[in-house]
Formats: C-alpha cells, structure tokens, sequence
C-alpha cells in the first residue's frame, strides 16, 4: 500500500457493524488514548523472495474489546489500522477456550482430541511440535523468533527456535518490580530487536503477549503500564446486560458453585470493583496496542512492511461480569470468541476483503499462514486455510463446529462440549447430565435455554448427532 493511501486509514475504523458483548459498545472508532502510530516514509524496494510472518498472541482478549469490532470506549488505533490494511474476521472462535491448549491449536492446527493436551502440565514432544507451522517455516528457511509468554507445560523449547525469549506459566507484569519496565513494553522492545537483526533474511516473529491476562488467580488484578493508568478513569463501563442475579440464578448449581464464581467473587462483585478491573483491562488492551503500533513502525523504517503478514488474535476470551461469571472455559459467546485480523502482503491487499463474517476457528491459523507463505501443509492439520475465504467470502464454508473443555481444574470448572452453527448452539455437560440450547438468531445474549421445549425437539436431536459426528472427526 503507497503511503499515501495508508494516511487516508490512519485514525479510521473499519466501519464493521458487529455489536460489543458489553451494553453500549456498538459501531466503529474507539475512546481515549493515543492515536496510531504513523510510519516513517521509506524509499520503495524490492522484497525478499520469501514474505515475513509477524504473529501477534493476546492472552484473554475477547472478540468485542477492540475498535474495529464495535467497542466504543477501548483505544486500539493500530490494531483497528491492521483491521482497515487487511482482513478483520468477527466471527472467530476457540475451539478450547483455557490458555495452553488454545496454544497448541494455534501451532499445530489441531483440535484437543488431537494434539491431546488438556490442560497446563503436558509438554507438547517433538514429534507434534515437527508438524506445527513454526517447524515447518523453519525446515523451509524462515528465521523464526518467539517472544512472551510460552504457556505450555513448564520446560521452554528453546531447541524448537532460532532465537527463543519467552517464559513458562503465567509470567508478571513487573518482573523487575513496580518500578521497573512493564512486560508488554519489554516484550516490543526485543521484537523490534529481533526485526532489525534479520531484516536480510525471510522470518517468523510470535510475539505472545501476557496482557490482558490478570496477573494471577486469587486476588491479583489486572495490572496496566502505568503510563496508561489515568486512561479511562474519567468513563463509565456499561454493565453487562446478563451481569444480574436473575441469570446467575438460571445457572445451574454445577456453575454456580464454579472457579469462574469464586473469581468473579475476587473481581468483579461489588461497582467499584467491576469498574476499576474492567478499566486495568482495557488498559492493558491499548497498552499492547501501542506496541503493535512500534512493531509496524520498525517494520516500515526497514522497508519490511509490505512484504510481511501480520496476523493477531487471542488464546480465548474472557468473562467481565456476564451472569455472575469471571474467566473462560464454558461455552458462552464472551469466552470462546476472540479477535482476529489478517494483514496480507500489499501486493495482495487489494484483492482481499475487509471484513469476513464466517466462522473462523483458531485451527484454521496455521494452515491459513502456510497457505500464504506457500509451504506445505502437516496433514495432520484439521483447520482450514482462511486465505481462499480472505479473497472470495462467497465460498463454500463450515456451517458449524465443535467444541470441547476438558482440563480437570480439582473439579472446579465443569467440562463441556458442543456444536455451534450460524444460528445455534448446542452444549453438553457430560458429567453433569445438563444441555443447552441456544436460538443465536433471536437471542444472541444466550439468556433463554431452549433445550426442555418441546418445540425445539428436532434441533435438539439433530445437534445432538452432529456433537457425535463432530467429536469422531475431531479425535
């Protein structure tokens, strides 16, 4: 893209209509804070022969907390500007909504059934890792770089990466105190270090962040850089249209009684509380933001920007009140939905769409990146390539998909499965013996089970084979 045309995007939003899971998020643009940053204008140069890939991983950031898909109140104007670039996907999923086994899905393009990691404490062999798109980028002559948070069992892969600068478990935001440098700070500058250093030669950056993530479970919070802890303060947070008693009571028992219960305890139970975390979230949001912002920066001042992919999303989503819940897990929309933008090479962009509504899932990232690198695919991916989708949104596509939790967390969060389709969801308890149904057209809140009326018995049967069908084909 000439410059010149980046500059008329610049501060825009993508115009996408989506709604914001939360009360009063809806239509583009965003609040406060610091606009994009804009790039240096370099003299044109011929690319490499090989693109670059730029991974950007949030942690915990749900679909509907960022500009370009309809929030208001959150800044990410260079998000919203890779969004406006290339191909913003609001209708993307986890199929495992709990941090490692996302991860693993994201690597190998693999359901859980498959790659058979369930929860924090399995390594992922070198025999799975051989299949997943870094090794293979790798084998092909990509310089490939991983920087943040690993959040796969406890021993780093060091051996898996040409250059590995991550950390096991949850991380801190201060590693060197409240005084020193904040994580997301640090994580951009090594990226930025990574780029100028093989800026010769094709590369793979994945650049995992800890934010929004809180800084542990208990009663750790949400905690922002503090060059961005007045951002907000002057905003009222709507409340959540499901965040009241009456649909924590429709819950049942198994859920009430939940670690998404206890910890919404710990955040979000009295205004205050919800409005000050609710906040520090969003302050970690622009915080990354604005690291993303540099890393487009330095990829513009060493004329790389053209010629590489950015691609960003999050390992699953994330609770803010919504029926007297906190965390992920369970199969509602606000834990399994995440964000995800695809910035093609600029060659490509003007034959990609802005905004794709299908059903994108987050095994469709690693062979939708080989597929616009040109690399051969492990078959033992299950997702599908999203490039083909990025230029023709017309093209046969899933009509739904499967879903699965199963990590065992001392019996405190209950495993689920189930099937989504464009207009359902269905959602199995196994060992509770509870279902639910959802009419996603008529009540996208999620607020009325449907699945003990009468009238919707036909669905209930036939998603019920479907969740038979889909869990074989995912094992």
């Amino acid at each position: 893209m000439k410059r010149r045309d980046l500059l008329k995007l610049l501060g825009l939003a993508s115009g996408s209509s989506i709604a914001g899971q939360l009360t009063g998020c809806g239509g583009g643009g965003s609040g406060g804070g610091a606009g994009p940053v804009t790039p240096s204008s370099p003299p044109p140069v011929e690319p490499v022969s090989k693109p670059n890939l730029v991974v950007l991983l949030a942690d915990d950031q749900r679909y509907d907390s960022l500009g370009a898909n309809g929030n208001k109140l959150v800044s990410t104007p260079n998000l919203d500007e890779l969004a406006n670039q290339g191909t913003n996907f609001p209708n993307a999923f986890v199929t495992t909504s709990i941090c490692p086994v996302s991860r693993v899905s994201i690597l190998t393009g693999q359901h859980m059934r498959r790659h058979g990691i369930q929860g924090f404490d399995t390594q992922i062999d070198s025999a799975a890792f051989g299949r997943s798109f870094p090794a293979v980028l790798r084998d092909a002559g990509w310089r490939t770089g991983f920087l943040g948070k690993w959040g796969i069992g406890e021993d780093l892969p060091t051996q898996y990466f040409d250059e590995f600068d991550g950390f096991a478990g949850q991380g801190s935001y201060f590693p060197d105190g409240e005084e020193g440098e904040h994580l997301t700070a640090s994580i951009g500058e090594s990226a930025g270090a990574f780029i100028e250093k093989h800026q010769a030669s094709p590369f793979l950056l994945s650049v995992s962040f800890k934010a929004p993530h809180a800084e542990g479970s208990g009663n750790a919070l949400f905690l922002p850089d503090p060059r961005y802890s007045d951002l907000y303060a002057a905003e009222d947070i709507p409340i959540p249209l499901t965040a009241t008693e009456e649909d924590f009571d429709e819950l049942p028992e198994f859920i009430r009684s939940s670690e998404g219960r206890n910890r919404w305890m710990q955040r979000f139970a009295t205004d205050a509380e919800f409005q000050e975390n609710v906040k520090d979230y969003y302050r970690l949001i622009t915080g990354m933001d604005a690291v993303v912002g540099e890393i487009v920066e330095k990829l513009h001042q060493l004329n790389l920007y053209d010629n590489t992919i950015i691609l960003f999303t999050s390992d699953n989503g994330f609770f803010l009140g919504e029926r007297g819940l906190a965390g992920k897990w369970l199969m509602y929309e606000e834990s399994i939905r995440v964000p995800m933008i695809i910035k093609p090479l600029a060659s490509e962009a003007q034959n990609t769409h802005p905004i794709v509504d299908r059903m994108a899932l987050n095994i469709d990232i690693a062979p939708t990146i080989l597929d616009m690198l040109g690399a051969e695919r492990p078959e033992a991916m299950q997702g599908r390539s999203l490039w083909p989708l990025m230029r023709d949104p017309r093209l046969a596509w899933r009509d739904d998909w499967y879903y699965e939790y199963r990590y065992d967390f001392d019996g405190r969060i209950p495993h689920c499965e189930g099937v989504r389709t464009e207009s359902w969801k269905y959602v199995n308890y196994p060992d509770h013996d509870y279902r639910e149904l959802y009419d996603l057209v008529n009540d996208p809140w999620e607020m009325h089970n449907l699945v003990q009326d009468d009238s919707h018995g036909g669905v209930v049967d036939e998603l019920a084979a479907r969740l038979d069908a889909l869990s074989q084909q995912a094992g």
